[in-house]
């Protein structure tokens, strides 16, 4: 929990309108699909920085070199990010870092209510999970992740074979 708080303190002053990545022009840019606040802390920063980010690579098997720094997010009651793709679809984004593969969520505090990260597409029974009830009305739109300090969460935005998969729609 230390770490959570400490990555809270470090994001903080630095904190900016998050964008969305223009798919023509591989420009950040306002959208209103995006809501949140963020900022990214530079890979390999300091001692904390580095040991979470061996273990997101210890826990995915990517190399830590093929990741991006992380990206701490803050969320106010009533903002979102609209369901959307991790992996880019178009050559100006792949050409300029590669293909996101996969994503780790890491959940830096606990809220009393909504929060979800939710994946619309996915499949299963999902009105089963002991759970069901505490999600709010949004959460209850797919395969739903409350958010709890310290949990992570990792997702796959492609398959084995290298091509998309769609049912990594999250938001």
């Amino acid at each position: 929990m230390e770490e959570c708080e400490y990555l809270i303190d470090l994001a903080k002053p630095h904190m900016k309108k998050s964008k969305v990545v223009d798919s023509k022009t591989g420009k950040s840019e306002d959208s209103r699909v995006r809501t949140s606040s963020g900022t990214f802390l530079p890979r390999g920063r300091d001692k904390i920085i580095k040991s979470i980010e061996k273990r997101i690579a210890d826990f995915t098997f990517i190399p830590v070199e093929h990741g991006e720094g992380l990206q701490v997010l803050h969320y106010e009651v009533g903002q979102k990010y609209e369901p959307h793709y991790d992996y880019f679809k178009d050559e100006v984004n792949t050409r300029n870092g590669g293909q996101r593969i996969a994503t780790v969520l890491m959940y830096l505090s606990d809220v009393e209510e909504g929060g979800e990260t939710v994946f619309p597409s996915a499949k299963g029974n999902i009105s089963a999970v002991p759970w069901w009830n505490e999600l709010s009305e949004c959460g209850k739109g797919g395969l739903s992740v409350r958010p709890k300090m310290g949990d992570a969460l990792l997702f796959w935005s492609m398959k084995p074979d290298a091509t998309l998969d769609l049912s990594s729609l999250h938001g």
